[in-house]
């Protein structure tokens, strides 16, 4: 195997400078020589990568990206001017977002199909092999997400609707591992989680987002399903022998967790571990605490964000902010009930939020610790400043300005990625103007 030394690969460079073809070759190359380490051509000319500079290749991948993006502005913010950089388009009502080490993404689309971006470019070939994702109303392929220790067991992980033999839908989880080749891309090794039980007829209330702790338990958020909230206590999301209008906790392999709150409460389901939730279509995990946050959809107003406790009520639909559509009549018996909780922050009237995440990175200094969340009927991002678990402040950003924002995510680069809920959407970066 011939090596290239610091002379060779400086000399490499020198001539890539300028060809932007070359660009990446030559930011591989110039890694190597800032840790001078000897590379071998079959590793960099064929893209095989070591786990050494993997996070920076992953960067460098994204920031190439930038050249093939079509679409730019800048808007104002409170604390920044923001670039905004539609990076892909024409995606089919996308809805999870996860970064690959290697710098390519993945994408949900809710109609089934998981795809693969590549230096700022989506991949015509889906990956096959994942189990039929059937889109009936606010079903189909959800969210997707990486094993917290990716780079070592290959795992990911994906929510979506399924039908079964009866004709009746449910949320189901899957993990596999990414094989093929990038003409053939397949999901190899794949295994299902979970299955909501029973499933339903109704079009409305799937969830899901999928988080991991920190001891690595894997959290799952559901919906209702569309159960009428006349039913009071006797609603789906108040019976704890049905998955719907509940969280789920799991190990990574599916097992159930033998401290998950219900396990020993007869005619439970031991997957439980919250329940009395309408809708939560965004789920993230608290920088400094370690727990999972969570918000759900309210019906007329009344949307929430909640810290997920082990074996709690969160009140849908006894309690609620929202409510009736169209006639704006009372739901349940309130606002509050003993034994039920309380949100942190709720919307009235509706965001309709939908994906959320913490900011950790260096990019927004001043958003560091903030929570985002996207919003569908309002068309905004929500900046939300916490203190601990309490709520100081809130900002409204980008109103009407790029459609509904179905999922938000933190870069390894630092920057935010926006997926926008349409027939032709859209993956977005937002970077602060230097």
């Amino acid at each position: 195997m011939r090596r290239f030394g610091r002379g060779a690969i400086d000399e490499v460079a020198a001539r890539c400078r300028g060809n932007k073809r070359d660009n990446l070759f030559f930011l591989k190359l110039a890694l190597a020589r800032r840790f001078s380490h000897p590379v071998d051509d079959a590793a960099y000319l064929f893209g095989g990568l070591t786990m050494r500079i993997f996070p920076i290749i992953a960067v460098i991948a994204i920031t190439v990206a930038a050249q093939n993006s079509v679409a730019q502005e800048v808007l104002e913010t409170g604390d920044y001017k923001v670039r905004v950089t539609r990076l892909v388009e024409g995606l089919n009502h996308p809805w999870g977002l996860a970064f690959l080490p290697d710098g390519r993404m993945l994408v949900t689309e809710r109609r089934g199909q998981l795809r693969i971006i590549e230096n700022g470019k989506l991949l015509s070939v889906p990956i096959e092999g994942i189990p039929v994702a059937t889109e009936h109303g606010q079903g189909g392929l959800l969210d997707v997400a990486l094993h917290p220790k990716y780079s070592e067991n290959g795992w990911i992980y994906w929510s979506y609707s399924a039908v079964d033999a009866a004709g009746l839908h449910g949320t189901e989880l899957a993990r596999g591992k990414l094989g093929g080749t990038k003409s053939s891309p397949r999901m190899t090794d794949v295994q299902i989680l979970f299955k909501m039980q029973p499933k339903y007829s109704e079009p409305h209330h799937f969830g899901s987002r999928i988080v991991f702790d920190r001891q690595g338990f894997l959290f799952l958020t559901l919906g209702d399903r569309g159960d009428s909230p006349a039913k009071g206590s006797a609603q789906r999301a108040q019976q704890l022998n049905v998955h719907a209008g509940k969280s789920i906790r799991l190990h990574d392999d599916g097992r159930v967790p033998a401290d998950n709150p219900f396990v020993k409460t007869p005619g439970a389901l031991p997957e439980i571990f919250t329940l009395g939730n309408r809708n939560m279509q965004g789920a993230a995990l608290h920088p400094e605490t370690g727990r999972v946050w969570a918000h759900e959809h309210g019906p007329q107003g009344g949307d929430e964000i909640n810290v997920l406790s082990a074996g709690l009520n969160y009140g849908w639909p006894v309690i609620t902010y929202g409510a009736n559509y169209g006639s704006g009549t009372k739901i349940g018996e309130g606002t509050e009930k003993a034994g039920m909780v309380q949100p942190l922050l709720y919307w009235v009237p509706s965001i309709a939020p939908s994906g959320m995440v913490f900011y950790s990175g260096k990019n927004f200094p001043k958003w560091k610790g903030n929570l985002f969340v996207g919003a569908l009927a309002k068309q905004l991002l929500m900046r939300v400043t916490t203190a601990g678990e309490k709520v100081v402040a809130q900002e409204r950003l980008f109103e009407g300005k790029l459609g509904r924002i179905r999922d938000v995510r933190e870069g390894p680069d630092g920057n935010l990625y926006l997926l926008t809920d349409s027939a032709k959407g859209e993956l977005i970066r937002l970077e602060p103007v230097k």
